[in-house]
């Protein structure tokens, strides 16, 4: 049985919240936050130097094995195979040289959409579904309750999706101190987080619907950065709000993601909102015109792959069917929220399989519709994205396989070669993190592209044969917080 808590029926729960220790205010959270990020630890250094070790080492073995990359070339060229590889390797790094360019020249044509005034401002539900997230799903609900935007024109709704922790305690927690500005609901056994938000669109009220990750902290000025685009473009079906990393000074893996996710978000997305195609609104912080959700909720709710739910990649399918419908899809850079990411590899290649299943998915979705006269105006942009994201689908197994024969051949060879190749592409993120932030943190960019290579180079062949598997996978590792 579902449970909906109003202040006439919050009382029969006021013993049981009651044990949970009082949580700190969110002034003092960030401050904690703020000062942890002057801490490095001898570890995080440690890896840092071994990581410029690698790459300088392999840069002087490359410049000393130019024979033997000479004679290894001219193998392959003799074969017909292997002339037949590099051609089509040649073509493709032609297409993605010419394709970043691309996306450069965009990303200097993106400008964030200014913040209306309060009286232009729409209505908004924020959606908050949460799972086994304990006392931050309390500091979620506060930092959105301190949103600078009209009061009378929130509403904040947020869904336990049947936690099995602590997490309802702190959300009564919430609503003790928030009162009637917020609702909160309790699913009687874990349904996904697709039926949270789904029970959440159905309640809502507003012309906009923001969608919040429990695990996620916000700005002040979040929310009116974020819905100030559907103001501005009538057009405007979804918004992408900018993901930076909460937890990025817990570990070394937090560090390397926060690199990674201002290029994700700052670079890549600010060039896919100039082309009014942004591919995939994050969980953690987005926002949909209300009237563009009814239109494809039914067929959301409802979508299967291969013959099963679709229980993954909520976020993604919304987007998709939302372009499909002609709308356009933004981003807002200044629309910033922090989120918790894995700390740990186990935790770190679960979320990569679950985002890759869902990318093959929906790229295949995108295939029956990306190529037809979907939306009026110029669609070769969104064609592009899709071709850009459809060929690293495509050529995951052919890559892999010139990979291991190059790894079982050549190994020296193979890795100075990987490791020059990750020096020379990784120092874009290097300059564009530090154009942004603190440049000492800007070289994780190396770091995390080695473990990427070398760490997760399966991720992609593997999500493609499992596309039709099922299954959050975090979840089980978000039980034993």
């Amino acid at each position: 049985m579902n449970n909906d808590i109003s202040p006439s029926n919050e009382s029969s729960h006021t013993n049981h919240s009651s044990q949970t220790s009082k949580p700190k205010s969110l002034k003092s959270f960030f401050q904690k936050n703020k000062a942890s990020n002057k801490i490095t630890t001898p570890w995080g250094i440690t890896v840092l130097l071994c990581t410029f070790l690698l790459m300088v080492g392999s840069l002087f073995l490359v410049f000393s094995l130019q024979s033997d990359f000479e004679q290894f070339n001219l193998e392959r060229l003799n074969s017909v195979w292997g002339y037949s590889f590099m051609a089509v390797a040649t073509g493709l790094f032609a297409y993605k040289a010419l394709f970043f360019m691309y996306m450069f020249y965009k990303y200097f044509k993106y400008k964030a959409v200014d913040s209306v005034s309060d009286e232009k401002l729409p209505t908004c539900t924020i959606i908050v579904p949460a799972y086994n997230e304990s006392r931050q799903v309390y500091d979620t609900l506060v930092s959105l309750a301190k949103s600078d935007y009209p009061k009378d024109k929130i509403q904040i709704l947020s869904i336990d999706d049947g936690s099995l922790d602590d997490t309802w305690t702190w959300m009564l927690e919430a609503k003790k101190r928030l009162g009637d500005r917020l609702q909160i609901m309790q699913q009687a056994k874990n349904q996904g987080k697709r039926h949270a938000l789904y029970r959440g669109f159905n309640m809502g009220t507003g012309e906009i619907f923001v969608t919040v990750d429990s695990d996620s902290i916000v700005k002040p000025d979040t929310l009116r950065n974020l819905v100030s685009p559907f103001v501005d473009n009538e057009d405007c079906g979804a918004v992408a709000g900018n993901i930076r990393v909460l937890n990025n000074k817990k570990a070394l893996l937090p560090r390397m993601l926060d690199v990674s996710f201002v290029l994700s978000f700052e670079f890549v997305r600010s060039a896919e909102s100039a082309l009014k195609s942004v591919l995939c609104t994050p969980g953690a912080l987005a926002a949909y015109r209300s009237t563009a959700v009814y239109k494809c909720l039914p067929e959301w709710i409802n979508q299967t792959f291969m013959g099963q739910a679709s229980d993954i990649g909520e976020d993604r399918a919304m987007t998709n069917m939302i372009l499909k419908q002609g709308k356009h899809v933004l981003f807002q850079r200044n629309a910033v929220a922090y989120t918790n990411v894995p700390e740990q590899y186990r935790g770190l290649y679960k979320m990569f399989i679950r985002w890759g299943r869902s990318n093959v998915r929906e790229n295949l979705e995108m295939s029956k519709y990306v190529f037809t006269n979907f939306r009026e105006g110029s669609k070769l942009g969104t064609r592009l994205l899709f071709i850009g994201q459809f060929s690293k689908i495509v050529m995951s197994y052919p890559f892999m396989v010139f990979m291991l024969f190059f790894v079982l051949m050549h190994p020296i060879l193979f890795i100075t070669s990987t490791l020059v190749s990750i020096l020379i592409l990784s120092t874009f993120s290097v300059v564009f993190y530090s154009k942004h932030y603190e440049i000492s943190e800007a070289f994780w960019a190396y770091s995390y592209s080695i473990l990427y290579t070398f760490g997760l180079f399966w991720i992609t062949p593997y999500a493609i044969a499992t596309a039709s598997r099922s299954g959050w996978l975090t979840r089980g590792l978000a039980e034993k917080k």
